[in-house]
């Protein structure tokens, strides 16, 4: 059930994806689908620019979750296909990982699928995050 639920965002994500270049910019190339604790689902994908003001599908995904008002994460995955057509699943980079977190901590448990039938919780992608401030 849950590679059939992974194909599923995998196939959701791929949807989505619109690779649009002009000049030094691009957007699309990375698409990501979330599911909620609540069942449903939010897709975005990302814009990259020439400085660091572009973000990640993963952020506009999420942003579309939270203007939906919800906050938690069920199981997210993003991916990205190349110019021969091959599709590939990406992991969250590490901006994407904290801002998952800081969004809801409950979050540590969504599942980042990592391909067909393999997923981990977010908290083992962030292994020695502080969750505590020092005194």
């Amino acid at each position: 059930m849950t590679e059939a639920v992974d194909d599923e965002l995998i196939a959701s994500a791929a949807a989505v994806l619109n690779p649009l270049v002009l000049g030094d910019r691009s957007s699309g190339t990375v698409a990501c689908t979330l599911l909620t604790v609540a069942g449903n689902r939010y897709s975005g994908v990302c814009i990259d620019v020439p400085c660091g003001m572009g973000f990640c599908a993963e952020h506009a995904a999420i942003a579309a979750m939270v203007t939906a008002g919800e906050f938690e994460i069920e199981k997210i995955v993003a991916v990205w296909r190349d110019d021969k057509g091959s599709l590939y699943v990406l992991s969250p980079c590490g901006r994407c990982r904290e801002f998952m977190y800081r969004v809801h901590p409950d979050n540590l448990h969504a599942q980042v699928v990592l391909g067909p039938g393999t997923s981990v919780p977010l908290q083992d992608l962030l292994p020695h995050m502080q969750r505590e401030a020092v005194p």
